[in-house]
C-alpha cells in the first residue's frame, strides 16, 4: 500500500492531490489547500500519522454519502488522508449576540439532524471544527473522531486539549458524560457537545474548565456550567442539553431546534415579582407587538389619512405584578375596535386574564381565569376566548362565569395539541392552532372541534398556529417546519384549505391589517423589528399566479 510522508512541501503528490499551501498542523496531521488534478478543482487534503483502519475507511465512506448545505463535503479516502470540500471561512468564536448565535445554532442542528438520521453521529463538535463562511455554518470532521474505549490521563485528546493548540484543540471540554465514562454513545452525545458550543457563542467561555484534565472530567461529570446572565430566554434549553443523563436531554437535534425557537419566541415564565430587566422587556414588546396587532393594526389602518396621527401607550401590569410571558402561557390581546387591552398577568396574589380600556388606568381581573393563556377577542368585543392547558373557554364580558368551548388536550391523531392561538369569525366559528397539528375548528358555542389543515409531513411541517381570519372567506396562519425553508405565513380558503399559497418565509406569525387608504398590509417581526409591508390580498389565493411578497 501506499506510503504518506509526514510533512509536506507545496508541490508534493498524494495521488491525483497536488499540496499548494499549508492550512493548518496539530497532533494528528497536517491539512492541505491542494489541486484534484483529475477534475482540476480545490480540495482540502487532511492528512493522518498513522495509517487508516478498514473500521474507519468504512464510516468515512458513509459520511461521505451525506450531502448538506451545512455539511463540509467529504470527497474521497487514502490509506492515511481525507479528501474534503476546501472552505474559506473562520472557526466560530462566541461571544455573539443573541440572535446571531441561535441563527448558527439552527445551522448546526440542521446539519445534525440530517446526518443523525442516516445514523452518522459527529463525534467530535467543537468550536474548531465549525467554521463560519459567507454563507453561514459549515460542519467539518463529521463522523471521524470516535474514541472505542475508556480515555485515560495520558491520552493525546486529554492533554493536548489543554496544553497546546492544534486539530484537538478543545476535545476534552466537549465530551459527554458518557463518552468520558467509556459508555456506548450516540446522537444524545452530540446534543451534549451542541449545548458546549450553544454555551461558548453565548458568552465566549467553555461550559466546563478547568487546570487539568481529572478537574476538566470532574466539572463535566458532576457541576453544572454559570448561569447564562446575557441570554436567560436560552437557559433553560442549554441546562437540558447539557443534562449528566442522557435520557434526560433533548431526544434529538430536531427536538432541541424546535425547543430553541420557541424559546426566542417568549421569555421563560416566572411566578415570582422580579425587577424588569432589558431582556424580559424586549420579549414582551415583541409578544405585544405581534399579539396585540390583530385588534391595534385593524383599528389603526382602518383610519383615513386625514385623522393619522402618532399614538403612544404603556401598558403596565396591575400593582404589585407583572405580565406573564412565556412557553405555552402569557399573551395579550387588543379589542376589534383597538379601545381595550386583555393580557394575562399576576397582581395582588392572583394570576388570571385581566382587561383594562386604553383610556383609562385600572385593570380587572376576569373571575374564574386562573391559568388562561393566549386570549383573543370575539368580532363584537363582548367576549373573551382564551385557552388553559387542556381546553379553549370564552367569557362574557358582560358577566358571568367561563364556559368551555372544547377540550384541546389531543387531537385526531394522538398529538399533544396544547392551545397555539385562536381566531374568531363573524359567522360564530373559533379556529385555533396547536403543538404539533394542524389547524381546527369548531363552533363559538361549544362542540367538537374538527380538523380544517393537514401537516404536510413531506414538507417536515410540525404544526399551524396563529390563525387570523381573512376577507372573501379565507385564513392567514404560520407553519412550523423543520425545513427552515418551508416554514413561513401561509394562506387558504375556507372552502379549500388544502390549496394554499406561501406569503413569507419567516419563524415568527404575521398579522393581516386592513388600510383606509385602500391599501393592505402584512406585519411581521424581523430579527427584533416589527415590519409591515404592502399586500395585495386578491393574490393571497391558490390560483394566483405569482406570491404577494416575493
Amino acid at each position: 500500500m501506499q506510503q504518506i510522508m509526514a510533512s509536506f512541501a507545496r508541490g508534493d503528490r498524494l495521488g491525483p492531490y497536488e499540496t499548494l499551501d499549508a492550512i493548518g498542523a496539530g497532533g494528528m496531521g497536517e491539512v492541505w489547500k491542494a489541486r484534484d488534478t483529475r477534475l482540476d478543482r480545490i480540495v482540502a487534503v487532511k492528512t493522518s500519522k498513522e495509517q487508516f483502519s478498514e473500521r474507519f475507511e468504512r464510516e468515512a465512506r458513509a459520511v461521505a454519502a451525506l450531502n448538506h448545505p451545512h455539511i463540509c463535503q467529504l470527497y474521497d479516502v487514502g490509506p492515511n488522508y481525507l479528501v474534503m470540500e476546501f472552505i474559506e471561512g473562520a472557526p466560530l468564536k462566541g461571544p455573539l449576540a443573541i440572535e446571531k448565535a441561535v441563527e448558527y445554532a439552527g445551522q448546526i442542528l440542521e446539519a445534525l439532524d440530517a446526518a443523525h438520521r442516516k445514523g452518522i453521529t459527529h463525534r467530535d463538535l467543537k468550536p474548531a471544527n465549525i467554521l463560519v463562511t459567507k454563507h453561514g455554518i459549515k460542519l467539518l470532521d463529521f463522523g471521524l473522531a470516535k474514541q472505542s474505549g475508556p480515555l485515560q490521563q495520558t491520552d493525546a485528546t486529554l492533554t493536548e486539549a489543554l496544553t497546546q493548540r492544534g486539530a484537538i484543540v478543545g476535545t476534552l471540554q466537549y465530551m459527554s458524560p458518557e463518552q468520558l465514562q467509556g459508555k456506548e454513545t450516540d446522537a444524545r452525545s452530540d446534543l451534549f457537545a451542541f449545548g458546549c458550543v450553544l454555551y461558548e457563542m453565548l458568552t465566549g467561555k467553555r461550559a466546563f474548565e478547568g487546570e487539568s484534565a481529572a478537574s476538566v472530567i470532574a466539572a463535566i461529570l458532576e457541576r453544572q456550567p454559570a448561569p447564562l446572565t446575557g441570554a436567560p430566554p436560552l437557559e433553560r434549553v442549554v441546562r437540558r442539553a447539557l443534562a449528566k443523563d442522557p435520557d434526560q436531554r433533548f431526544q434529538s437535534a430536531r427536538d432541541l431546534k424546535a425547543a430553541l425557537t420557541w424559546a426566542m419566541e417568549q421569555a421563560p415564565p416566572s411566578t415570582a415579582v422580579k425587577p424588569v430587566r432589558r431582556w424580559q422587556w424586549i420579549a414582551g414588546a415583541a409578544l405585544v407587538a405581534i399579539g396585540a396587532l390583530a385588534g391595534w393594526g385593524v383599528s389603526h389602518f382602518r383610519q383615513p389619512l386625514a385623522d393619522d396621527r402618532v399614538f403612544r401607550l404603556q401598558i403596565d401590569p396591575p400593582e404589585g405584578g407583572q405580565f406573564t410571558f412565556g412557553v405555552a402561557t402569557g399573551g395579550i390581546a387588543l379589542s376589534p375596535d383597538g379601545r381595550t387591552a386583555a393580557f394575562v398577568a399576576s397582581g395582588n396574589g392572583k394570576n388570571g386574564l385581566w382587561i383594562r380600556p386604553l383610556d383609562g388606568t385600572a385593570a380587572r381581573l376576569i373571575a374564574g381565569t386562573e391559568d388562561a393563556r393566549y386570549p383573543f377577542w370575539s368580532p363584537d368585543g363582548k367576549s373573551l376566548a382564551f385557552f388553559t392547558a387542556s381546553q379553549l373557554k370564552r367569557v362574557d364580558l358582560a358577566g358571568g362565569t367561563p364556559s368551555v368551548i372544547c377540550g384541546v388536550s389531543s387531537s385526531p391523531k394522538g398529538y399533544t395539541a396544547q392551545g397555539r392561538g385562536g381566531a374568531w369569525t363573524r359567522d360564530g366559528h373559533i379556529l385555533f392552532g396547536a403543538l404539533s397539528s394542524g389547524l381546527f375548528q369548531v363552533s363559538a358555542n361549544g362542540g367538537t372541534p374538527s380538523p380544517l389543515t393537514a401537516l404536510d409531513a413531506s414538507s417536515g411541517e410540525i404544526s399551524h398556529r396563529w390563525p387570523q381570519v381573512l376577507p372573501g372567506g379565507r385564513f392567514l396562519y404560520l407553519v412550523r417546519s423543520d425545513k427552515a425553508e418551508n416554514t413561513g405565513i401561509y394562506a387558504a380558503s375556507f372552502a379549500k384549505p388544502g390549496e394554499r399559497v406561501r406569503l413569507l418565509n419567516t419563524e415568527t406569525n404575521g398579522v393581516y391589517a386592513p388600510g383606509g387608504n385602500g391599501k393592505d398590509y402584512l406585519l411581521w417581526m424581523r430579527a427584533g423589528t416589527l415590519v409591515a409591508q404592502e399586500f395585495d390580498l386578491t393574490l393571497a389565493h391558490p390560483n394566483s399566479p405569482g406570491n404577494p411578497l416575493w
